[in-house]
C-alpha cells in the first residue's frame, strides 16, 4: 500500500515539475528571437499595451506561436502514445507511419489542384488524409493470422511517407506558385501561424485530448491481450475504432495547422513510460505536457541557430528524433 502511494505521490510531483517546466520554456519562448525584448515587456505587452514593436512582436507573434506550440506538441505526443498501443508498436509515430504525410498529400492536392486555402477546409481535408492512409498503413501491417507485426507496420509506414511525400512534391514542382505557398509548411513549421487559426482548430484538439484521457482505462486492458480485454467485457473493435478516431484527429489537426512534424510522437510516450511506468491515463497525461515541452525547445532552437533566418521546426525535430529511432532499433526492442 505504502508502495502505491509513494508511487502516486512520484506522478503528482512529476507532473508539478512538468507544468513548471512548460511555463519556464513558454515565457522563454516569449522573451528570445531576432528582436531583443526586456522580461518587462513580456507583462507589459498584456496589461499596459502601447502599439511599440516589442509588444506588437511579444503579443501578436510570440505569444500565439508560443501557445500553437504547446497544443502541437501535445497532440503528436499523445498521438504517438496512443499509436504505439494501438499498434503494439514501438516505432509508431504519425510521421514515421505515414498518416502526416497523407494528410500533407491531401492538402497539397487541395491547394494545387482547387486553390483551397481556408484552414477549416484544410483541417477536413487532413483528417481525410490522415483517415486513409492511416488505414491503408494498419491493413498493410497486419499479418496472415490477424495481428499487427511491429516490423510490417513500420515497413508500410515508411512506404507510404515516401509515396506521399514523393506525389507531394511531384505537384508542387508542376504549380510553382503553389510551391512558394506551402513549401516551409510542408516542411513542418509554426512560423506565420496566429491566434485566430488556432482558435478555429482548437475544438478538435481539445476532443482529442479528452477523449484520449476517456478512453486510457480501456487501452490497459487492452494491453493485457485482446482476449483478456473481451473477457473483461470489452469491445475490442470499439475501442480500436475510438483510438484510430483520436489519432486522426490529433494528427489532422496539426498538419492543419503546422503542416508534417515528426518523430515528436515516437520519442515522448517512451520518455512518458520512463517516468510514469504503464498506465496509460499517466502515460497520456505525461506525453501532451513532454511533447509540448519538446516542441516549444525545437521552435526556440529553430528560430536561434541561425538567426536571421529560421529553420522549420519539423527539421529540428526530426535532427532530434532520427538518433532516438536508431537507439531504439539498435536496442532491440522491436519483435517482428
Amino acid at each position: 500500500m505504502t508502495s502505491v502511494f509513494n508511487h502516486t505521490t512520484k506522478r503528482w510531483l512529476g507532473l508539478f515539475l512538468l507544468f513548471n517546466l512548460l511555463f519556464i520554456l513558454f515565457i522563454s519562448s516569449i522573451k528570445f528571437g531576432e528582436y531583443s525584448t526586456q522580461w518587462k515587456d513580456i507583462l507589459y505587452a498584456f496589461t499596459h499595451f502601447d502599439y511599440s514593436n516589442e509588444h506588437v512582436i511579444i503579443r501578436d507573434v510570440r505569444f500565439p506561436r508560443a501557445l500553437i506550440a504547446i497544443c502541437i506538441g501535445a497532440n503528436l505526443g499523445i498521438a504517438g502514445a496512443l499509436l504505439q498501443s494501438l499498434t503494439r508498436n514501438p516505432l509508431a509515430d504519425t510521421g514515421i507511419l505515414g498518416i502526416n504525410g497523407g494528410a500533407s498529400l491531401l492538402v497539397v492536392l487541395a491547394v494545387t489542384l482547387f486553390s483551397i486555402s481556408s484552414l477549416n477546409q484544410f483541417t477536413w481535408i487532413a483528417f481525410l488524409g490522415a483517415a486513409i492512409f492511416g488505414t491503408i498503413v494498419y491493413a498493410l501491417g497486419q499479418t496472415t493470422k490477424g495481428d499487427h507485426s511491429p516490423i510490417r507496420l513500420t515497413l508500410a509506414g515508411a512506404a507510404v511517407a515516401a509515396f506521399t511525400t514523393s506525389l507531394s512534391h511531384a505537384f508542387l514542382i508542376i504549380n510553382a506558385s503553389a510551391l512558394d505557398e506551402v513549401l516551409f509548411w510542408i516542411s513542418g513549421s509554426i512560423a506565420g501561424r496566429n491566434m485566430a487559426m488556432l482558435i478555429e482548430i482548437f475544438p478538435y484538439m481539445l476532443i482529442g485530448w479528452i477523449g484520449s484521457i476517456l478512453i486510457a482505462k480501456k487501452i490497459d486492458a487492452l494491453q493485457l491481450g485482446e482476449d483478456v480485454a473481451k473477457s473483461l467485457g470489452q469491445n475490442t473493435v470499439w475501442v480500436k475504432l475510438t483510438m484510430g478516431l483520436l489519432i486522426i484527429i490529433l494528427a489532422g489537426s496539426s498538419v492543419a495547422i503546422a503542416g508534417p512534424i515528426s518523430f515528436v510522437g515516437l520519442i515522448i510516450p517512451h520518455m512518458a513510460r520512463f517516468f510514469v511506468g504503464l498506465n496509460s491515463r499517466w502515460v497520456i497525461i505525461y506525453s501532451g505536457l513532454l511533447g509540448a515541452s519538446l516542441l516549444l525547445l525545437a521552435d526556440m532552437i529553430s528560430r536561434l541557430i541561425a538567426m536571421p533566418q529560421e529553420v522549420p521546426v519539423g527539421v529540428t525535430t526530426a535532427i532530434i528524433g532520427v538518433p532516438f529511432f536508431i537507439y531504439i532499433v539498435r536496442k532491440g526492442r522491436m519483435q517482428s
